[in-house]
């Protein structure tokens, strides 16, 4: 039995060009879009209700622990201070 040796170059392959890979790019960006399932308009405005609500309810909820742990900080400060 023979061993067979593969001839390998040591010689990295060469790398493609900036303008080349930004092209290449580009090119998978615009597949990648194709494949995309984009909302459709009633979907889009319910889901940015949802989230203008729910930023409402967190302003409201943080605003209203601020000011009780503003409280309590002001009676310790006049209990202890």
């Amino acid at each position: 039995m023979r061993a067979e040796t593969e001839t390998t170059s040591d010689k990295p392959e060469p790398r493609p060009g900036v303008f080349r890979a930004i092209s290449d790019y580009v090119k998978d960006v615009r597949l990648e879009m194709t494949k995309v399932s984009w909302p459709t308009r009633a979907e889009l405005r319910e889901s940015t209700l949802v989230v203008i609500v729910m930023v409402f309810l967190m302003m409201v909820f943080i605003g209203i622990v601020d000011r009780l742990l503003s409280y309590a900080f002001e009676a310790l400060v006049r209990l202890f201070g």
